[in-house]
């Protein structure tokens, strides 16, 4: 049988598919991406990758193929270490195959491999008649996840390295007549976020190589943000995320140190001199970069 001559692209983006293709190499060959690079009957393998003396063409071409997922269970691993810790390596292995299955990378860059990881979880949540500790076993993963996840984001997004950051000083410069007007710009790279366990306390410990327990539940608001290529996160008072919510939503400070003061978060009388701590910190954290 003649065959067609083969430059070097066409077989590489055929490999790349077959290797690379959820259902396994065989799947692979046999899908319309691979067969539209190189036509092939299903024994007609060879004629592409020759065997050698102790592995056949498939064996050879698998070892590719398991190669490509060994690697995408690593970035899934080193993007999501507490979440490995939590529920063990065996359990994750199989959860990221099963991810890889129905989300492959389509991506030229890895960083993108896991955006989803935090979904599929949620797809996954097991049936509601499932005894309430395992259903808030799953609540508690998905919520690592997640927050895993928004470091990853936070770290290779926009941030404020090259940024002229909002002052202390510029603020004090601001006549008090014209606070209750402006708006405040939120840095590209905060972000507020709220969950029903401490997942960050968590995360701490596990990356810092400890073995964590689960914690107890426990209504947590974090600020998160990256300063100096550092992503920075911290625990907030719900009046706090309150108030920064509003502020983030674009409300005039006034409007949102009103909604504030009705919402029975904290006491009138503590809310001034709780405001000049909170923005005197929250700009040396550089939540804001500008006003307008």
């Amino acid at each position: 049988m003649s065959h067609q001559p083969r430059d070097l692209e066409q077989i590489q983006h055929w490999m790349q598919t077959i290797i690379s293709w959820p259902g396994g190499v065989e799947d692979g060959i046999a899908s319309e991406a691979a067969q539209s690079r190189i036509p092939l009957e299903p024994d007609a393998l060879e004629t592409v990758i020759t065997a050698s003396s102790q592995l056949t063409s498939l064996e050879r071409v698998g070892i590719y193929a398991n190669a490509y997922y060994a690697r995408l269970l690593e970035c899934l691993s080193e993007e999501y270490p507490a979440l490995v810790t939590a529920m063990g390596k065996q359990a994750f292995g199989v959860f990221c195959m099963e991810y890889l299955q129905k989300y492959p990378s389509a991506s030229y860059t890895l960083a993108d491999l896991g955006a989803r990881f935090p979904q599929f979880l949620r797809e996954h949540r097991p049936p509601a008649e499932v005894g309430e500790d395992e259903v808030n076993w799953t609540d508690f993963l998905i919520e690592l996840a997640t927050l895993e996840r928004v470091y990853s984001e936070v770290f290779d997004g926009p941030g404020i390295e090259q940024v002229t950051l909002l002052t202390a000083e510029a603020l004090n410069a601001i006549a008090p007549e014209d606070w209750p007007d402006l708006r405040l710009k939120m840095a590209p790279c905060f972000r507020l976020m709220q969950f029903q366990y401490p997942v960050h306390e968590f995360i701490t410990n596990a990356r810092k190589g400890d073995a964590p327990t689960i914690p107890e539940q426990q209504t947590t608001s974090l600020a998160i943000t990256r300063r100096n290529f550092v992503v920075r996160r911290e625990a907030v008072t719900p009046a706090e995320y309150f108030l920064l919510s509003r502020l983030q939503e674009g409300l005039q400070v006034g409007e949102a140190i009103t909604q504030l003061a009705e919402s029975g978060l904290m006491e009138f009388e503590d809310l001034g001199n709780q405001l000049h701590e909170w923005f005197k910190h929250w700009t040396a954290s550089a939540f804001f970069i500008d006003v307008c």
